[in-house]
């Protein structure tokens, strides 16, 4: 043991990247799409023997050869990945690990967030960490409610039976609470039409938008649109959904068999987190938009309107905005903004969005989706 050391894989050192992809393949595992630093542990002979890598406030990609198992060597590397999160400045760290590991994680001072039974459990290295959050959900929901004037009795109760874990989400004398969850990758007209429908039938709509900056458009942007384009509206709360509702572009797929198996463990997780804000939030019934053109969100909402009801939480889905027979989607705004054509994106976004994007604040946007090939998904 006193042989082996750990560095640091450089993209540019193709042949220990090789050695790493081959650990995990022997270990039945793929590197995931999504890394920002990759380390492996040598031994003696120079032969990658444990790796492990970071995307990000995550930890992801651990393995350990199984002929060197028993010598506690995801010890040191998981000690090493660590380290290495702090010397970034990230000290709340996440991981997901197939659910026979997470003993083994919690050994290391992890702590179970959600378990999806037989497929993931999301862990933290904080033991109150998603409590916490939770709190500062109803604190800043609170916060907002009494600056619009709004009665915070009557939109944040507990009810008794929420709290004794049973279903309360038919209570007639319930108000009507629901909430949206999305990107606005940029803000469109297609999602201020969901959210105008979702207010006709709601009394208080919670609106989650997705805070990491996994998006071409940066979050600091798609909040700012989000915020002018309702400013109109008053029954809205708005919450950032931090590092516990993630986007599907950066959910880790290292240990999952392939792409509908990353996307059903995604959706599953995610829906137990949104049954988890739920009661503390009254909310009783979550709104979404069709997406013909998106494998992704499809097989999302087919899972999200049974699991949703199962928890007590009706699931709405309508159909998407049309403008000239096609329907109003992010993925067409950013091509169009790609191509610079204003004149056909105007129709698809509200004013204030329109705005930002013909202004010189823009332009580092702009030329970011300039540079990329693919601006819509799957």
């Amino acid at each position: 043991m006193s042989e082996y050391r750990i560095t640091a894989v450089s993209e540019k050192d193709h042949y220990t990247n090789e050695e790493v992809d081959r650990l995990l393949r022997r270990e039945q595992l793929r590197r995931d799409r999504n890394l920002d630093y990759t380390c492996a542990m040598l031994d003696e002979e120079g032969q990658v023997i444990a790796t492990g890598s970071l995307f990000r406030n995550t930890l992801r990609c651990l393995a350990v050869d199984s002929t060197h198992q028993g010598e506690a060597l995801m010890n040191d590397v998981v000690s090493h990945l660590i380290e290495e999160q702090y010397r970034r400045g990230n000290y709340h760290l996440f991981l997901y690990t197939k659910c026979s590991a997470s003993r083994f994680f919690g050994s290391l001072g992890f702590y179970e967030i959600i378990r999806v039974p037989e497929q993931l459990v999301f862990m933290e290295n904080r033991p109150s960490g998603f409590r916490n959050y939770l709190a500062g959900l109803r604190s800043e929901t609170k916060t907002q409610l009494i600056e619009r004037g709004i009665d915070c009795a009557r939109f944040l109760p507990i009810p008794r039976c929420c709290e004794e874990g049973q279903d309360c989400g038919g209570s007639a004398a319930m108000p009507r609470i629901s909430a949206i969850v999305m990107n606005a990758n940029p803000f469109t007209r297609g999602h201020r039409y969901l959210i105008e429908k979702a207010l006709a039938e709601s009394e208080l709509l919670h609106l989650f938008l997705v805070s990491e900056d996994s998006s071409l458009i940066p979050y600091a942007v798609r909040k700012k649109l989000v915020l002018e384009g309702c400013s109109d509206l008053r029954n809205i709360v708005f919450h950032d959904s931090g590092s516990y509702i993630i986007s599907s572009a950066t959910f880790p797929a290292y240990f999952q068999k392939d792409q509908e198996s990353v996307i059903r463990s995604q959706a599953s997780l995610d829906l137990r987190i949104f049954t988890e804000i739920s009661p503390l939030l009254g909310i009783r019934t979550r709104y979404v938009g069709t997406e013909p053109s998106s494998f992704v969100t499809g097989l999302y909402n087919e899972l999200m309107q049974t699991a949703l009801p199962e928890a007590g939480i009706a699931c709405r889905v309508l159909p998407r905005l049309m403008h000239e027979g096609v329907p109003v989607s992010a993925s067409t705004v950013r091509t169009l903004l790609r191509e610079g054509d204003f004149e056909r994106l105007r129709p698809l976004v509200p004013e204030s969005t329109y705005r930002f994007f013909r202004s010189e604040e823009a332009e580092s946007v702009l030329r970011q989706l300039r540079e990329v090939r693919k601006v819509t998904h799957y």
